[in-house]
């Protein structure tokens, strides 16, 4: 392969269908579609307050690397990439792409990963609203988010070892499981199907309503009120639940419920079956 190295890029397209480079120490100036519609590109170690440098691109291999917030919507339309130890804040990073693993990457970037398939990441720490909108097949492990409205529309997927801090959390996915993990945020996984969450601590006012087919095992529910309304679900809490409203039935078993609400007139309560176990040291 043929490397590029300690090189200064600026304007519109500079690298335009690049084949089979390996790019090193190199930095991309103010400009536009630095390396658009290329293939098979190794960026190394380079500073990118471009806009718009991968798009349209297939195989691109990107380690140690810095996007300035000049370098919004970098790598849209997009297939076959790997980040590495990357730092990110730009907006947008990317959109409508697939096939992506991303590594030990520090990322502070709003609306990112929105209509992307195919996506692994871990061992990474992210901040920003609307991560993954309308994604699919994702795969998340030992990652930690900070920031609202994630996961809306995803779906097929797993997350591990995971923190999720984020409002209005999981809205609307179909077919996701997460296992040992912290859900910290109000309004957790309203109008999903399917979500299934395994040893994990719940947080936040009213999580998990409108959901069809939720299934919890050996979980905690942490200053959580107002739970499951209008959901079908399979529980088993290892706690107190502050309250539960109006589930529309299922089982919820649990050390206790404090207030359990049946405000709807129209509800059959016949429905849900509430298991209370005694309470044991653990």
């Amino acid at each position: 392969m043929r490397v590029i190295e300690n090189e200064t890029f600026e304007g519109e397209r500079p690298l335009y269908k690049v084949r089979d480079v390996i790019i090193k120490d190199s930095e991309f100036l103010p400009g536009e579609s630095a390396i658009k519609e290329s293939r098979n590109v190794q960026a190394i170690d380079c500073f990118f307050s471009s806009k718009y440098p991968f798009w349209h691109h297939t195989g691109v291999d990107i380690q140690d690397c810095y996007f300035a917030d000049g370098s919004r919507a970098a790598i849209w339309y997009t297939s076959e990439v790997f980040m590495s130890n990357c730092r990110v804040d730009a907006p947008k990073i990317f959109r409508d792409a697939h096939t992506i693993t991303i590594q030990k990457t520090i990322m502070n970037t709003n609306e990112t990963l929105w209509d992307c398939a195919n996506v692994k990441i871990s061992d990474s720490d992210f901040k920003g609203n609307y991560l993954l909108l309308h994604g699919s097949d994702i795969d998340l492990d030992y990652f930690r988010l900070e920031g609202d409205y994630s996961f809306q529309h995803v779906k097929k997927g797993v997350v591990r070892n995971s923190t999720i801090l984020s409002k209005d959390a999981f809205w609307n996915s179909e077919d996701i499981t997460v296992y040992d993990s912290v859900l910290d945020g109000e309004y957790l996984g309203w109008y999903s199907k399917n979500l299934r969450l395994v040893n994990c601590k719940i947080k936040g006012t009213q999580p998990l309503c409108y959901t069809e087919n939720l299934v919890m095992e050996n979980c905690e529910m942490i200053d959580t009120d107002l739970c499951f309304e209008y959901s079908t679900v399979q529980a088993d809490i290892k706690n107190t639940i502050h309250s539960v409203k109006n589930p529309l039935g299922g089982v919820i078993q649990a050390e206790g419920i404090d207030e359990l609400i049946w405000d709807d007139p129209e509800l059959d309560g016949s429905n849900t079956q509430i298991i209370i176990h005694a309470k044991v040291d653990r």
